[in-house]
C-alpha cells in the first residue's frame, strides 16, 4: 500500500479475552445475584409498609371513617389488618429468571384499587400501590448485579 499506515497493537488482549469470557459464564447462572436482589426488595418493602407509602414514598391513601370504625384491630394502619399482604411478600430466583411479588388475590386490588361495580360490594377502594420499586432500590439493583458480574 502506497502513503501511510497505521497498525493498532491491543496490549493484554488475552486478559481482555479472559474477562469477557468470564461475564458471558457469570451471565449464565445469575441467581445468586437475584436472591441477593430478592432480600433487598424484601428489606425495601418492609420499610414501605411501616412508613406506609408506596416504592416511591408517596403516602397510601387514607382508610375510609366507616371502615375504620369497623376495624377490629390496627385501626390507624393501612392496608394491615392481620398483617398477612405484607408478610407473603416472596421472591422466584432461578439462574435467568427473578421474579418478586405475592401470590395473594387481595394484592392486587389493594395495589390497583377496586369499583363499586365490582364484586364483592365493597370492592371499591382506591389504588394504594404497594408492590414495586424506587430510583434508589433500581441504583441498588445495578450495583449488586455489577458487583455480581465483576466478581466483586
Amino acid at each position: 500500500m502506497a502513503g501511510a499506515c497505521y497498525t493498532i497493537t491491543i496490549d493484554g488482549q488475552e486478559a481482555i479475552q479472559q474477562r469477557i469470557n468470564h461475564l458471558l459464564q457469570a451471565g449464565t447462572n445469575l441467581q445468586p445475584a437475584f436472591q441477593d436482589i430478592g432480600e433487598m426488595l424484601l428489606i425495601s418493602h418492609s420499610d414501605c409498609w411501616e412508613r406506609q407509602v408506596s416504592p416511591d414514598g408517596v403516602p397510601w391513601a387514607a382508610l375510609n371513617d366507616d371502615y375504620k370504625k369497623r376495624k377490629k384491630k390496627n385501626q390507624s394502619l393501612i392496608l394491615v389488618l392481620n398483617q398477612h399482604l405484607g408478610r407473603e411478600l416472596n421472591y422466584l430466583a432461578s439462574p435467568q429468571a427473578f421474579e418478586f411479588g405475592t401470590n395473594s388475590e387481595y394484592g392486587a386490588i389493594h395495589h390497583f384499587g377496586g369499583s363499586t361495580e365490582m364484586r364483592p360490594q365493597n370492592a371499591a377502594i382506591p389504588a394504594r400501590p404497594w408492590l414495586g420499586v424506587s430510583q434508589d432500590d433500581i441504583s441498588e439493583i445495578y450495583d449488586i448485579l455489577g458487583d455480581f458480574l465483576l466478581d466483586k
